[in-house]
């Protein structure tokens, strides 16, 4: 998890000493003018309230998570049909992701607002604590988006072809599923370590991620476009097929006829609504990072970005954000849009409308009785 606050600059500390007199005072001041020029000169110190922040993150993403792998656990164990389990080991697989995306990377910003963030000068460079925290971000943001691909994909075979999707689909086949979009995603967060793209500090120093602004080549660039053109297509294909699987539901419940119940179908419409609740928070917290790198990337290769450096750094750190949110968010999908919370409130909600109800019932004869016997009287 990464939580991102707002920072102090200072000038002083950035600046070499120099001798105490007219000369060094001179140089010093030239110094500063050029570093404020070059728009260089951005120190950042983590105040306490940024650091109060990321620890209230951390535990919120991390006792939401745990919650949701407990109710989760306790359903798979008592689960009997074979698709809703496989689901369920889909959903157990993406919270445990987003519980250890929450946590590895979060302790890893959380030293850096503690040690203060790194020197504006080294925000281009790399060091094998920022190559971790680079590849944490990579991989931790892509897993949760290729496994919300991947079952919406699975819930469309399920809805749309029953008989095809319960003789393909087994346990086995889900686990090898998990493990080739675990690779995946692993294999794509490990290419800077073959030369094939970098890392380097962000603003405001306390994070790590894809190279996009200043010194970008041709290798940050096509990252840049694979990283976020996975992000974006794994996002449009669950749309796609969550789409097609709630459509289906939809013509389904038209024909039924009057007095059925199919619990099968039940199990459906549960777990269709809980995949595009994960399809919204994703698409509402990773595609500000996904375009937003791929602006940068693009604006900085070909040299047009110019003057607005300073607000594609600003947009960067706007997506972390969100991003961040997405491990938070995820767990509370589940929690709340199971079929028990559900009826709940939609019982609460009957009630208060019949209440609501019979209060107009009564008001309604009784403010008319009243105003006819106003009128009675005033005859």
């Amino acid at each position: 998890m990464l939580a991102l606050s707002h920072y102090n600059s200072s000038a002083s500390t950035l600046l070499p000493r120099f001798p105490n007199d007219s000369t060094g005072t001179v140089e010093a001041s030239v110094a500063v003018e050029g570093l404020l020029q070059q728009g260089n000169l951005t120190l950042v110190q983590p105040s306490t309230s940024g650091v109060i922040v990321v620890i209230l993150s951390m535990t919120l993403g991390i006792i939401s998570n745990i919650v949701a792998l407990f109710i989760l656990a306790n359903a798979y164990s008592i689960q009997r049909r074979r698709t809703k389990a496989t689901f369920l080991l889909f959903a157990a697989s993406l919270v445990a992701t987003d519980f250890i995306g929450h946590l590895v990377p979060g302790a890893l910003v959380l030293r850096l607002y503690l040690s203060g963030g790194v020197h504006p000068e080294d925000f281009n460079s790399s060091d094998r604590m920022c190559q971790f925290l680079g590849g944490s971000m990579v991989f931790f943001g892509l897993c949760p988006l290729f496994m919300g691909c991947a079952m919406a994909a699975e819930r469309c075979l399920g809805v749309t072809k029953p008989l095809l999707h319960s003789s393909l689909v087994t346990k086995t086949r889900t686990k090898i599923c998990l493990s080739v979009i675990w690779l995946a995603a692993l294999f794509v967060a490990l290419l800077p370590c073959f030369q094939l793209g970098s890392y380097s500090y962000q603003v405001p120093g306390t994070w790590c991620f894809i190279k996009v602004l200043n010194d970008t080549e041709k290798v940050d660039v096509a990252f840049v476009v694979l990283f976020s053109g996975l992000g974006l297509t794994s996002l449009a294909v669950a749309l796609v097929c969550n789409t097609i699987s709630g459509w289906t539901l939809v013509l389904a419940r038209l024909r039924r006829k009057p007095g059925s119940h199919h619990s099968a179908r039940s199990h459906d419409i549960e777990m269709v609504v809980q995949l595009v609740g994960i399809m919204v928070t994703s698409c509402i917290c990773w595609s500000p990072l996904l375009i937003f790198g791929l602006m940068s990337v693009i604006r900085s290769y070909s040299g047009s970005i110019g003057e607005d450096l300073s607000s594609y750094k600003t947009l960067m750190v706007m997506g972390v954000r969100l991003a961040t949110w997405n491990q938070i968010l995820d767990p509370w999908v589940y929690i709340l849009l199971r079929r028990t919370v559900l009826r709940k409130i939609y019982l609460i909600a009957k009630c208060q409308a019949g209440l609501r109800g019979n209060m107009l019932a009564r008001w309604e004869p009784t403010s008319f009785h009243s105003s006819e016997k106003k009128q009675v009287s005033q005859v």
